[in-house]
């Protein structure tokens, strides 16, 4: 059994993993993110668990999907969706038809983004909570030291959270975020919207009463920078806060 403050869960097999990651005009970013990706792959092929990894290039002007195919073991899909949900439900469905053999309820699909950096041990990590028997994992992020800045400061000093025993820390992002594919599909995947689908995806699970792990580790590094890919995120609050 596995349990996260008062909550008891059972025990669930996971048998493969996808990995999605949405990219708009990323090429100077995604090889350092696919090879994080990659190096995070090794502990989980090691017990077994096979990884599909998906970049959905979507409306791109510049070499993002070219950097992509270069990748090992990435399989890329361009795509016109023009919103961020839009083009992460296209990266899940394909990553759902590649694992077309496995169950969905023995898929775990986890999220980042392309100018993020994912630890050695984040899938590993997703696929304990997977196997405790959790629906979905919701991590913590920080910031990059490339764009230290008062922007960055002050955002720090707002994100800085203490858990504690039995707290949740309640932050969402789809830089690292994870889900299990049965629960994915129960209630209708990604929104095709151009900001918030991961809180809009979080929220509905929850409301559907899926249960969710809020680890404080592993940490994604994501990137300071202020110019935004979408209206919302953390780009856009470095912006509000310059």
């Amino acid at each position: 059994m596995g349990t996260h403050g008062h909550l008891t869960v059972p025990y669930a097999e996971v048998d493969a993993v996808a990995v999605v990651v949405p990219a708009r005009d990323e090429e100077a970013v995604l090889p350092a993110c696919l090879q994080a990706v990659a190096a995070a792959r090794v502990p989980v092929a090691r017990l077994g668990v096979p990884v599909a990894t998906v970049v959905i290039a979507d409306s791109c002007r510049d070499q993002t999907a070219d950097v992509a195919r270069a990748a090992t073991g990435v399989e890329v899909v361009e795509s016109r969706a023009g919103t961020v949900g839009g083009a992460r439900a296209a990266g899940v469905a394909l990553a759902m038809r590649m694992l077309g053999g496995v169950a969905a309820r023995r898929v775990w699909v986890a999220c980042t983004d392309a100018d993020s950096v994912v630890p050695r041990d984040w899938l590993s990590a997703q696929v304990a909570v997977a196997r405790a028997g959790y629906d979905a994992v919701a991590g913590l992020i920080a910031l990059d030291g490339a764009g230290l800045s008062t922007a960055t400061e002050r955002w720090r000093r707002a994100y800085d959270v203490d858990c504690g025993r039995d707290r949740l820390h309640g932050r969402v992002h789809g830089a690292n975020l994870g889900v299990r594919g049965d629960a994915y599909r129960a209630i209708g995947g990604f929104a095709a919207v151009a900001v918030g689908e991961d809180v809009d995806l979080v929220h509905r699970l929850r409301a559907a009463g899926r249960t969710i792990a809020w680890p404080e580790r592993p940490v994604v590094l994501t990137s300071a920078r202020l110019t935004a890919r979408t209206r919302s995120g953390v780009a856009a609050d470095l912006r509000a806060l310059a």
